[in-house]
């Protein structure tokens, strides 16, 4: 038997989330709390270091947080007033559990523990560089990168080795650092990477959203600047700014999808922005129908928004199982075609009969969406409209996001119109990347100076991609591979 994504997803994911505390009993604890809240950024693993004042305890495990971090005597062998949490789904380096964060080490200075979101676009050339004066590697995660960036630097304090790191790496990131003494928040320089600071009491934390402040009941502080580094000790919150400013360049793909909708990003609300996406496309896109329909869950404040803006009825005309997992069944042809039943179910008092417009986040491979338009018509409904709350997607992302390759993303083979025709709706719609910035509040794409990074739809990748243009972009990095244990 093969343990099987029983949804056959194709949606873009992120990499992971990232959650720091520093100086509450609780540390552990709340840190399994705020790795909730961020599950969505990542289910394939997820892993917490602590600091107990002498050792680091640690506890990583693939599943997700609820499975990992369930259990008080799980909580209990993590003690300390400051811990690190990481979730992740894999982009740069690949599944193992040597490759599952937090990473740890120990220098002269004592140890270090590491969590890391996004990914870097020079790590094989840095690591290359690296090998050849001595570095030892145990995974083929980039973030160990880091680690031998810190190991090899000159300088003495510790913050000092982690600039000289950053300066050397390329790509988008935040990380979260915890040392003996303190804790470390750092966002590459056009802050494509979202970090946010908050405080309980008198303990200082660090998340990759808001949400993860609001479930362990934190103040938000602020977002951490691009190119920051926030250094947190007992004598409070120190702010160093390494690199020259320049224009961020946000993931625009945190408000399409990323991000919870309950989340506030760069001071913006995500569901104001995909609510407001969903009229741009009332406006942009109209069309004759009887009922609005979202994809669940990504879907439903874009559907919303495109109803009251055109006047058309919001229906929960498929209703997800929240409870799906992944399971053990063989995939055969045919469990493979009914997997998305095991997802979305259709409920049909809602479609047979009716025009329906169906309001969906991105369309990758087309897999999902040709299921679910299936789903949709088998249900009775009369015509089935489709409409993407992002422009399409043309282009791989080299900054934390699991994209498949040029070849196999459907936009970039195919125009609207054969798109249309392969998944089977009678009309097909994306906002416009202009809409998709009024939805933010802009007035449009400013093209000489865009406000976001929008490289996976208009190719304008602003951070060099020199590991994907090098020579040996090919070569494949040797690995130890363990068998774990269920």
């Amino acid at each position: 038997m093969l343990t099987t994504n029983p949804f056959d997803d194709d949606k873009l994911r992120e990499e992971c989330g990232v959650f720091g505390v520093f100086g509450s009993p609780d540390a552990t604890a709340l840190t399994a709390l705020g790795l909730h809240a961020l599950q969505h950024r990542g289910q394939e693993a997820a892993g917490i270091v602590s600091y107990d004042g002498e050792d680091f305890p640690a506890h990583r495990a693939s599943g997700q947080v609820g499975d990992i971090f369930g259990s008080e005597d799980v909580i209990k062998s993590l003690p300390g007033h400051r811990a690190v949490g990481h979730v992740r789904y894999s982009t740069a380096g690949g599944k193992g559990l040597r490759n599952v964060q937090p990473l740890f080490a120990d220098f002269e200075f004592g140890g270090l523990a590491i969590a890391h979101n996004g990914n870097l676009t020079n790590s094989l050339a840095v690591r290359e560089r690296l090998v050849k004066r001595g570095s030892i590697f145990q995974s083929t995660s980039d973030t160990e990168t880091f680690i031998h960036l810190i190991a090899t630097s000159l300088y003495e304090k510790i913050v000092d080795r982690l600039i000289d790191a950053i300066r050397q790496v390329e790509g988008a990131y935040s990380l979260v650092v915890m040392t003996q003494k303190k804790l470390i928040g750092v966002r590459d320089p056009l802050g494509v990477r979202p970090l946010v600071l908050g405080k309980l009491n008198d303990a200082y934390i660090l998340s990759s959203e808001t949400v993860g402040l609001d479930i362990v009941g934190a103040e938000f502080i602020r977002d951490v600047e691009p190119g920051e580094v926030v250094e947190i000790t007992d004598n409070g919150v120190r702010s160093i700014k390494p690199f020259k400013p320049v224009k961020s360049r946000f993931c625009i793909f945190e408000h399409v999808y990323f991000a919870r909708p309950d989340s506030i990003v760069e001071g913006t609300s995500v569901y104001d922005v995909r609510k407001n996406i969903g009229r741009e496309l009332a406006r942009e896109s109209a069309v004759d129908a009887d009922v609005v329909v979202p994809i669940p869950d990504s879907g439903v404040p874009s559907a919303l928004g495109y109803a009251e803006e055109s006047g058309i009825p919001f229906e929960l005309g498929i209703i997800r199982n929240h409870y799906v997992g992944r399971t053990f069944i063989e995939p055969t042809d045919q469990i493979r075609h009914l997997g998305v039943k095991l997802k979305h179910n259709a409920n049909p008092g809602k479609l047979k009969g009716k025009r329906v417009i169906l309001v969906d986040d991105s369309i990758v491979r087309g897999t999902t969406s040709t299921k679910i338009v299936d789903l949709v018509r088998n249900a009775g409904a009369a015509e089935v409209h489709m409409r993407i709350t992002s422009p399409p997607t043309m282009n791989p992302c080299f900054y934390g996001v699991d994209t498949p390759s040029k070849d196999k993303l459907m936009a970039a083979n195919h125009d609207i119109e054969s798109m249309a025709k392969l998944i089977g709706v009678d009309s097909l719609a994306f906002v416009t990347i202009d809409g998709l910035y009024r939805a933010t509040g802009l007035t449009g794409r400013d093209n000489d100076s865009p406000e976001f990074c929008d490289a996976c739809f208009t190719g304008d990748y602003p951070i060099k991609l020199t590991d994907h243009t090098a020579e040996n972009k090919g070569r494949k990095l040797s690995q130890l591979v363990e068998r774990q244990s269920a």
